[in-house]
């Protein structure tokens, strides 16, 4: 186990000598407990920055850290009713936000997602430690009790405020469980269908593909190549992930890049007609994009995505807005683009039997 999930863990290590602390009456026991609630929630922040600093994020640890903190504060909070020392609403509205999001984890999970804390969430994880440490030093320190009460009050603002933070941005989510569960369990099963499909009509047809690809990062290319037998039409592809790139390996004007911007359906049809020629490939896809989760100071909104396609016949771009997280994005912006290139493949593959 590595170290920032080991720090993950001993929170939940901690749950029963605090409650034990709490229920027990000797001098100086609730002052112990809110001590030892404040060091081990500090390794909520640890346990992250040690993870980031030493390369060591796991999707475990991403699933982990805010279950721990989850149960962590609601084990205290239940103690602390008993005690008579919060009302059990606040419990309960803790206890549904988080229930709520619980829920959508799994359901991501299913879909092949991870939910990792947001910054406003680990922000209501502070409050929400911040006011428990409060209601536990409040019986000792009777002065303590309106600080208490606004901080609880804060906490609870933050909670409700988070929860409808994770359940907007994770939306696309809700309502796909099934289809979740059937990509899982079937590995990928709507990907490979389309990779299928478009060798269904490339092969034996004497066209050819390339790709250029930005935000997507050489998924398209992958999948295409999963397909057995795909070296027969996919002639290679190219990753331009900067502007650069874009310009010198496909000869996408700078002005072009410099006036419309990289994520523009210009420079989509540019970068589809550059990789087209580049392989003297029959037909070509372009993707380009933003995945998220920031739009990196850019104007244009997280999950725009540009495809464009070319052929003899020319080339044509489609715009797609995507609101999901960057896997996500990513993800469904390379579905579009194997959906894009079987309809040009099939208007090719007719063109070309017309001809014979």
């Amino acid at each position: 186990m590595s170290i920032p999930n080991a720090l993950t863990v001993s929170r939940l290590v901690a749950i029963p000598v605090l409650m034990v602390l709490l229920l027990m009456r000797f001098p100086g026991h609730d002052q112990v407990a809110a001590a030892l609630f404040i060091l081990f929630s500090l390794t909520d922040t640890l346990d992250g920055e040690v993870a980031r600093r030493s390369g060591t994020v796991s999707d475990f640890g991403k699933f982990l850290d805010p279950l721990a903190d989850k149960l962590f504060v609601l084990s205290v909070l239940i103690v602390l009713v008993q005690e008579h020392l919060v009302a059990a609403w606040v419990v309960v509205v803790i206890f549904s936000r988080e229930l709520l999001i619980t829920i959508l984890r799994s359901v991501a999970a299913n879909q092949g997602h991870v939910i990792a804390a947001a910054p406003l969430g680990k922000t209501k994880t502070i409050t929400q430690m911040a006011a428990v440490a409060l209601l536990i030093l409040q019986r000792p320190y009777p002065a303590l009790v309106p600080v208490a009460d606004v901080a609880v009050l804060i906490a609870i603002l933050f909670t409700i405020w988070s929860g409808i933070d994770y359940l907007w941005r994770f939306r696309h989510l809700i309502g796909r469980a099934d289809s979740g569960k059937m990509r899982v369990a079937n590995s990928g099963r709507t990907e490979a269908t389309l990779t299928a499909e478009l060798a269904d009509v490339l092969r034996g047809s004497g066209l050819t593909v390339a790709v250029a690809e930005s935000s997507t990062g050489g998924m398209v290319g992958e999948l295409i190549t999963d397909q057995p037998g795909s070296s027969e039409y996919f002639l290679g592809g190219v990753l331009t992930y900067s502007n650069e790139a874009k310009h010198e390996e496909l000869g996408v004007a700078q002005e072009l890049l410099d006036t419309v911007g990289a994520v523009s359906p210009e420079v989509g049809e540019a970068m589809a007609k550059g990789v087209r020629a580049r392989f003297g490939a029959s037909l070509a896809v372009a993707v380009t994009g933003i995945a998220g989760p920031q739009a990196d100071g850019i104007a244009k909104p997280v999950g725009l995505t540009y495809i464009a396609v070319a052929s003899a016949r020319g080339s044509s771009a489609r715009e797609f807005r995507f609101g999901g997280d960057r896997v996500s994005n990513r993800r469904e912006a390379a579905a579009e683009a194997l959906r894009m290139l079987i309809a040009e493949a099939r208007v090719a593959a007719r063109t070309s039997a017309r001809t014979a």
